[in-house]
């Protein structure tokens, strides 16, 4: 009997140590996704569009600076913006402060600066260039630079400012895009998967129509102004000679300034700091396409960057190419190591054979973890049996 107790005893120690390195699996996994929100986002992309050109605009450029400042700031790495602006601004044989772009009359910070990257420049800045950067449908020869390189685990804030209309916004004064446009292009991504959500925000003349005809889901959107409704200027700087920045975006920005990437605040505490008397119009919200509620929603989903880790299993397969799937999104580094499908590997350049093992694995991480649940339950019952006889047997 003796000899069957320390045999027991040997198997419980076992057992102990086997359920011991499951909890620190878990504890693995919990460490790295202790951030995960309930977005579901793991990383976090901008456009920021710039539609006007021409010395008189001076305001829009500023308003899509003021935006890429607020995003890099917030923690969303160049790699991860896409910057369209005409650029003919900031050396204007009319700007007195050469070399410099500013939203408030006092010029206390420069927007410009010496830190800025814009993708596409002057004449790049057209409808099919905005287009093709959305859904993906680049030239080969596109660097990625100047690609949206988003998968379905992307949160994308999309901002768009210039001269606009009833459900239309013009670019530079030459072509005009619609909001049956955008709304297809938006639908393009979706059924790519190329977004997990998408924020969309845009300042202009009725600017709220823009996003009527969305019919794609997880879009959240906002304007600065109602149908048959203007959106001003905010203030002049009479050393510049024009207007410096827009209404909406000011006031935007200025609740901006106020929060860090560790902010709590919630886009119904955006929506909720409209005030159309300050404004001078009628910013509009369209949520219904939204499967989130505002208040859970944090500003920071969109505006910041994510530091996120996803754990896959070892590949035991001694062919494969990948021996331990880790995809990893951070500030720092835009990597996306497991895309929706080949196609997606195609778009970036990248040999699909890797992409066909890629998703395999992915589709077996489900299976992986019940298949941990049930070794823990497992243990667990036979540890307790064990227990029970051993006492028993005494």
């Amino acid at each position: 009997m003796r000899w069957v107790s320390r045999r027991c005893l040997f198997l419980l120690t076992w057992l102990a140590a086997w359920t011991l390195a499951i909890s620190q699996d878990d504890r693995v996994s919990n460490f790295f996704e202790r951030h995960v929100g309930t977005s579901g986002h793991t990383n976090n992309w901008a456009v920021l569009v710039c539609a006007s050109r021409y010395w008189f605009n001076y305001r829009h450029m500023a308003n899509a600076l003021g935006m890429y400042r607020t995003v890099k700031r917030l923690g969303i790495p160049d790699s991860n913006i896409i910057l369209m602006l005409a650029d003919d601004v900031a050396c204007n044989p009319r700007n007195k402060f050469p070399g410099s772009v500013y939203a408030k009359a006092g010029r206390h910070l420069d927007l410009y600066g010496e830190n800025i990257e814009v993708d596409y420049r002057g004449y790049e800045v057209t409808v099919e260039n905005f287009i093709r950067l959305l859904t993906g449908r680049v030239d080969p020869s596109v660097p990625r630079s100047k690609r949206l390189l988003t998968d379905d685990r992307s949160n994308i804030f999309v901002y768009m400012t210039g001269h606009g209309g009833n459900e239309f916004l013009k670019f530079q004064d030459n072509e005009e895009i619609s909001a049956f446009d955008i709304a297809d292009a938006f639908e393009q991504m979706w059924q790519k998967k190329r977004y997990n959500e998408i924020f969309f925000m845009i300042d202009t003349c009725q600017a709220n129509t823009m996003y009527s005809q969305f019919y794609s889901p997880n879009i959240l959107a906002t304007g600065s102004s109602e149908i048959e409704e203007n959106s001003y200027s905010h203030e002049n700087d009479n050393d510049i000679g024009v207007s410096v920045i827009d209404s909406y975006t000011h006031f935007v920005l200025e609740l901006m300034e106020g929060i860090n990437k560790t902010s709590q605040v919630s886009m119904q505490d955006l929506f909720s700091s409209y005030d159309p008397v300050k404004i001078r119009s009628h910013p509009g919200v369209r949520s219904d396409l939204f499967q989130r509620p505002l208040e859970s929603a944090l500003v920071t989903d969109f505006f910041g960057g994510v530091s996120q880790a996803e754990i896959f299993p070892v590949v035991e397969d001694a062919d494969a190419t990948v021996q331990n799937i880790t995809r990893v999104s951070s500030s720092g580094h835009a990597a996306h190591l497991d895309p929706v499908g080949p196609q997606a590997y195609l778009d970036q350049g990248v040999d699909t054979t890797n992409a066909i093992v890629l998703t395999s694995e992915r589709d077996n991480i489900t299976l992986d973890v019940r298949w941990k649940d049930v070794r823990k339950w497992t243990s667990i019952f036979i540890v307790a049996f064990l227990a029970g006889w051993v006492s028993l047997a005494r």
